[in-house]
């Protein structure tokens, strides 16, 4: 009762689900549009990385292949890029634009990037709040305990505070895979580059709006009661 019937919540609802839909046909466009051009450098998504990693200072970074399509991923834990089948081999625009921006992750971990430690010392902290704050909400709610109210809203601010750093975690990263490929010479994956990242910027941007909304929703919620 606490949620349902408010139409708030369901305006809420309905931004968040075509906030969400929209950003994700955005990027799936543009990547597709740009995977049908050949990169003008010649080389496949995993050889353009190893080349800015190498030239970065991230040399011991490996490289590896992971199943699914845009599922690349940088994983600090093991030093190790995890590209796409199609970025991994792949030679068009958006294979080598994706397999750079993860190449970026890679070198702000090797260079101590600020916003970059700062995000992986909040993931476990983010881990547990995610995992939690749903059910400290609801346990408040039931039993009509403020206190467990205003803590689930806390652990649920983590996860805003989260998406907020890694905006320029994200930013910086495409930032570096841009200008790689500018340095390298080839003017259509520069352009290219620009497009597909910024593309896929916007959903770190939808997310991170979306987490305020709710945040301030909750917020608000709370203090009507």
């Amino acid at each position: 009762m606490f949620l349902t019937l408010d139409p708030l919540y369901w305006l809420l609802i309905i931004f968040s689900t075509l906030l969400g839909m929209g950003t994700q046909a955005y990027i799936r466009s543009t990547y597709k549009k740009w995977s049908v051009v050949p990169s003008g450098l010649g080389q496949t998504g995993a050889q353009m990385a190893r080349r800015m990693l190498d030239q970065g200072g991230a040399t011991e970074c490996g490289i590896g292949r992971i199943a699914g399509t845009l599922t690349d991923n940088y994983d600090p834990r093991s030093n190790c890029l995890n590209l796409s089948s199609d970025n991994y081999s792949g030679g068009s625009v958006a294979s080598v634009a994706v397999a750079c921006h993860e190449a970026g992750h890679a070198v702000q971990t090797a260079n101590g990037y600020i916003f970059g430690r700062f995000r992986t010392a909040l993931v476990p902290v983010v881990n547990f709040a995610q995992g939690t704050w749903v059910l400290v909400f609801f346990a408040g709610v039931m039993f009509r305990m403020a206190g467990l109210i205003q803590c689930a809203i806390i652990l649920f601010a983590f996860s805003v505070v989260f998406q907020l750093v890694t905006l320029p975690v994200e930013i910086d990263a495409s930032r570096r895979a841009i200008k790689f490929l500018a340095d390298s010479g080839s003017e259509v994956d520069h352009q290219g580059a620009k497009q597909v990242l910024i593309a896929a910027a916007l959903t770190y941007v939808a997310g991170a709006l979306v987490s305020i909304a709710n945040l301030l929703y909750l917020v608000s919620r709370t203090q009507r009661r």
